[in-house]
């Protein structure tokens, strides 16, 4: 009784032995160099601290997608103050949910003026700054019509100017030139009489040889 106590517990050992056995035979594989690298993870967006300005003012916790944290940064809550106060917080975001992304910051820029505006002005708003606007536009054109007008009549006050000069150049050299054509007239008239006169000359000693010669048988 006791030796087949015995033997099965040999039997009941031995397959324990064999498996710890084989448990410690199974060779470990190791990570060959050919394998791809396991994937790795996109880098997660940075978390931001402090909520926006909108948040901040309307004092409500700032989801990760705020719509108004693009465009009112906590570092000027002024900015949603004044677009606050005039159009509210629900009207912007309605407003900006209907636009694409590209053109949301015109529009809060728009609206930051428009109600800046309403503000210094409640009863014309952006309207009264519009017509200064043009008001000091059409004074601009007014004065700059005078002055092209004044432009253009000192130009012909020049060109009356420059021709005046040239008329008085053109008289000038005139006079000079008839000076000269005189003084050479009155130069060349009197070497003509001296030449006449010389002339005269010749002829009176011509007829002084001619009696001479006529009374020359009369003394012979």
């Amino acid at each position: 009784m006791l030796k087949s106590e015995t033997d099965s517990s040999i039997s009941t050992a031995t397959p324990t032995a064999s498996v710890v056995a084989v448990e410690t035979t199974i060779p470990v594989s190791s990570p060959s160099p050919t394998s791809s690298p396991p994937p790795q993870q996109p880098p997660q967006p940075p978390v931001v601290l402090s909520p926006c300005a909108a948040c901040k003012i309307l004092r409500r916790r700032c989801a990760e997608k705020c719509v108004l944290a693009p465009y009112f940064p906590p570092t000027d809550p002024a900015k949603f103050t004044i677009a606050h106060r005039v159009f509210g917080a629900s009207n912007i975001i309605k407003f900006l949910q209907e636009l694409p992304e590209s053109q949301r910051t015109d529009a809060v820029n728009s609206m930051v003026y428009e109600a800046g505006a309403r503000m210094r002005d409640p009863v014309y708003g952006c309207a009264g700054a519009i017509y200064h606007l043009q008001r000091q536009v059409s004074e601009l054109q007014a004065q700059l019509a005078k002055t092209q007008v004044e432009l253009v009549s000192m130009q012909l006050q020049r060109s009356d100017l420059l021709e005046l000069l040239y008329k008085r150049e053109q008289t000038k050299l005139s006079a000079q030139e008839g000076h000269h054509n005189m003084s050479f007239e009155s130069s060349f008239d009197s070497g003509d009489d001296e030449v006449t006169n010389d002339l005269g000359f010749l002829e009176d000693t011509n007829n002084i040889n001619s009696s001479i010669s006529w009374w020359d048988p009369l003394w012979s």
